[in-house]
């Protein structure tokens, strides 16, 4: 499978802290990439290093098979939108479009000016002007009409309403399906994730915790509820993700490619919300374990 994006022991360090630290991560070509995880799990660093806007302190990173922002070609090939969505608030819609031209060789000119004419964006009225909703369309107007092999989206909607941030997707699923390039979206929202993205990274202190196809996740992932068990007495091929115990009832989180044939769990199916959290939830409660046993 082509990659979009390898990452390597990858670590960014400022000062003595560490925003991202020994990343591994492999992003295949021709998704749309949902990158999930808590605040300070290191999702921005990795987009901005994935841009060409930070240079690493440690590990190795590929886009497009090409160090990023290693060239103004390299540049040209990945769009990137930022969590502010920024455009400069003193001009125009069509100054933005003009700048755009003058600084991508791809740019294709046609296309903006005929999506910013769907969006009844006014060409004469300053990106300040322009609602929320309105500045995050003209900036994705931006990184669309670069031509990008990659774009990436880094909360492009955290502050928008739930009508612009369902117009602000559309927008973006109608354009891969025109142009077919490869998206990494990071986003809080996994009800917005849920609708755009046929491939989830979990991302926690710097580790992907899972990473693959959303059907297939969906798939093989299984909430067990049944009487107290210890999770060492379940079979070799359900990998517990999460568990929790009362003194008469646990529930499990596994994966497995197998059927659970088990008549003591009642077995549901977990939406994306719930795989989320169940790695999410892993994570903390063995911080938690790791705190207790240096207490001790």
């Amino acid at each position: 499978m082509t990659s979009v994006l390898q990452a390597q022991a990858l670590g960014k360090k400022y000062g003595k802290r560490w925003a991202l630290r020994d990343c591994t991560v492999d992003i295949p070509a021709g998704h749309v990439v949902g990158l999930v995880g808590p605040n300070g799990a290191g999702k921005t660093t990795l987009l901005k290093l994935a841009s060409g806007q930070l240079e690493p302190t440690a590990g190795d990173i590929s886009v497009l098979g090409g160090r990023p922002g290693g060239t103004p070609a390299q540049l040209a090939r990945v769009g990137f939108v930022a969590q502010d969505t920024p455009v400069y608030a003193g001009l125009t819609v069509a100054d933005h479009l003009r700048l755009g031209a003058r600084l991508n060789p791809r740019w294709d000119d046609g296309m903006a000016r005929e999506r910013i004419a769907q969006l009844d964006l006014v060409p004469t009225h300053r990106a300040g002007k322009l609602s929320g909703g309105e500045r995050a369309q003209l900036a994705l107007t931006l990184g669309l009409a670069k031509r990008p092999e990659l774009l990436i989206l880094d909360e492009p909607v955290a502050s928008l309403d739930p009508l612009a941030r369902r117009d602000f997707l559309r927008g973006l699923m109608e354009a891969t399906v025109e142009h077919e390039f490869s998206v990494v979206l990071s986003s809080h929202l996994v009800s917005d994730l849920e609708r755009v993205c046929d491939f989830l990274i979990v991302l926690v202190d710097s580790r992907v915790q899972v990473a693959g196809e959303t059907d297939k996740l969906l798939a093989t992932h299984h909430r067990l509820t049944g009487p107290r068990r210890d999770p060492d007495r379940l079979p070799a091929d359900q990998h517990v993700v999460f568990q929790r115990h009362t003194d008469r009832q646990s529930t499990f989180v596994v994966r497995t490619d197998a059927p659970i044939h088990d008549p003591a769990w009642t077995v549901t199916q977990l939406s994306l919300e719930d795989l989320v959290l169940a790695y999410m939830d892993k994570h903390a409660a063995e911080n938690r374990r790791v705190a207790l046993e240096v207490q001790r």
